[in-house]
């Protein structure tokens, strides 16, 4: 026998899909990593709230529209749909490959 991993409850979409939605106001868009990262470089049109922060303002996000979770990579996007889906959001989505794919996609940033 062996052991597979079983497969994480988060759901997770692509960096133009996630554009395209947010592009259209159907959507939320949330960057959860630390503000050096953030000041750096960030998506159009993201919100910054720190991995750190989400669950302590959690309240402050609308639970009516879709929300997406940005990272560098994924990782902690992942995690912070976790905490979301804890505080009772419905279905947080993390944005695969985070600020490198969406960077590779070629998606609008903005700096500094």
């Amino acid at each position: 026998m062996f052991w597979t991993r079983p497969k994480s409850p988060v759901a997770e979409a692509t960096p133009p899909e996630v554009h395209e939605r947010v592009t259209r106001s159907e959507a939320l868009l949330v960057d959860v990593r630390e503000p050096a990262e953030w000041r750096t470089v960030r998506a159009a049109r993201a919100r910054h709230l720190p991995l750190r922060d989400l669950g302590r303002h959690a309240a402050e996000l609308p639970k009516e529209m879709p929300i997406y979770l940005i990272c560098a990579s994924g990782n902690r996007s992942r995690t912070a749909a976790g905490v979301l889906l804890a505080a009772g959001f419905a279905s947080p989505v993390s944005v695969r490959g985070g600020m490198n794919a969406w960077i590779r996609a070629g998606l609008p940033v903005e700096r500094g």
